[in-house]
């Protein structure tokens, strides 16, 4: 089997074409670019962090222009999209609905026996929301026996939900005010979607397939990650037997460790636009750390989960990336109350940007800020007070 030989350049940018942010709207814009990004990417990460706007409708807003937050809401409740777990919880496309089954059964398979008391309690609520119809865990009374003892405590109810949930026996929507709400998949999945389980190559393929599309190129690792949840899997197994066949074509970047794959149809000969994109700590292009270091030297970690003497660029740091180069972290936090956009670092990488990298960072800060709803931007320190100058001058224009 031949092998592709890439540089990390011509790399980076079937990375960035794969994900979306090789050029401004490259899925066009209005409420069926939303449904667009999701088909492509198979799975966009949904986050509860409200710091700045949730990661979900930030990765549509960067690459969406125009993207209202409603627009995803409104592909849920038209039956387009659906909300489950791959590797983490996210949106997906409806017509992918049948590879969702093998999850479910993992889960299934994998939970502990459940006592007694929580079948019964699974039972009741099944019955209820056959009976009466969707519910909310605040629909039940606070069933806790004993005090929490901290976030992941959570009480029987609660519990009973989240496994209806993951064992597919519920499915969720959502409130406007991001609340879950348990429904039967009956009532949420339209009745054209296939709902046949599908056998455990056809699963793998699908993962394979969905993954690199996404990615653009991956290696086995990074393919595996996307199906961690069903133990056992195939993922492996099937790619070598993909590569074998010419069904995926091999890849070899220079100066990095292989084997990698892409799709066959995938182009290598791709324009960026060099435009600047604030990014998500959970985009599709940052969750996978030693994949950043390794093509674009971007040594990241999102340090909400680092104990705060530990952080070194803050507590909800954003990547900014100008065409094919990580230029800068940005901690910020929106105060909704005083719509103003609060900047506690921006930290430049070591990186010489030119005027119009600058006055791009500007529109994009711009963008930014009105995506949380916020009217001001204040920034509290950078490492590059030439650049912050620049900056601030560009906003006050």
């Amino acid at each position: 089997m031949e092998s592709i030989v890439l540089t990390k350049q011509q790399a980076r940018k079937i990375i960035l074409e794969a994900a979306g942010l090789a050029r401004k709207a490259q899925f066009g814009t209005g409420a069926e670019a939303v449904f667009k990004v999701i088909d492509h990417l198979g799975f966009v990460q949904l986050d509860t962090n409200f710091v700045v706007e949730r990661a979900h409708h930030h990765v549509m807003a960067a690459r969406i222009p125009d993207y209202q937050l409603e627009w995803l809401s409104d592909l849920c409740e038209d039956g387009r999209v659906f909300e489950y777990m791959t590797s983490d919880a996210g949106f997906l496309p409806m017509h992918d609905f049948r590879f969702s089954l093998p999850v479910k059964e993992a889960f299934k398979a994998q939970s502990k026996p459940f006592t007694q008391a929580e079948q019964k309690l699974m039972k009741q609520i099944i019955d209820q929301v056959e009976r009466d119809g969707p519910v909310k865990v605040g629909d039940f009374e606070n069933d806790r026996l004993e005090a929490s003892s901290g976030w992941w405590d959570w009480r029987p109810a609660k519990v009973a939900l989240e496994r209806l949930y993951f064992n597919g026996s519920l499915m969720i929507s959502r409130t406007k005010a991001f609340q879950k709400v348990y429904d039967l998949p009956l009532n949420l999945v339209p009745q054209e979607t296939d709902i046949s389980v599908p056998t455990d190559e056809e699963y793998a393929r699908f993962v394979i397939r969905r993954t690199l599309g996404a990615l653009g190129i991956s290696s086995a690792r990074e393919i595996a990650w996307r199906a961690r949840r069903v133990k056992g899997n195939l993922v492996k197994k099937e790619l070598e037997k993909m590569a074998k066949a010419d069904e995926l074509k091999s890849v070899t970047v220079e100066g990095l460790k292989g084997p990698f794959y892409m799709l066959p149809g995938q182009k290598t000969n791709i324009e960026l636009s060099n435009e600047v994109f604030i990014l998500s700590p959970f985009d599709v292009l940052n969750v996978f750390r030693n994949r950043l270091k390794d093509f674009f030297n971007f040594d990241y970690q999102i340090e909400c989960f680092v104990p705060a003497p530990k952080r070194l660029y803050g507590y909800f740091s954003l990547p900014i990336l100008a065409g094919e180069t990580f230029i800068a972290r940005m901690d910020a936090k929106a105060d909704r109350k005083q719509k103003e956009l609060i900047v506690h670092n921006l930290h430049f990488e070591a990186v010489n940007l030119d005027k119009s990298v600058i006055e791009k960072l500007v529109q994009a800060l711009k963008a930014f800020v009105q995506f949380n709803k916020c009217r001001t931007i204040t920034f509290s320190k950078s490492n590059k007070k030439t650049y912050l100058q620049a900056i601030r001058k560009g906003l006050s224009e």
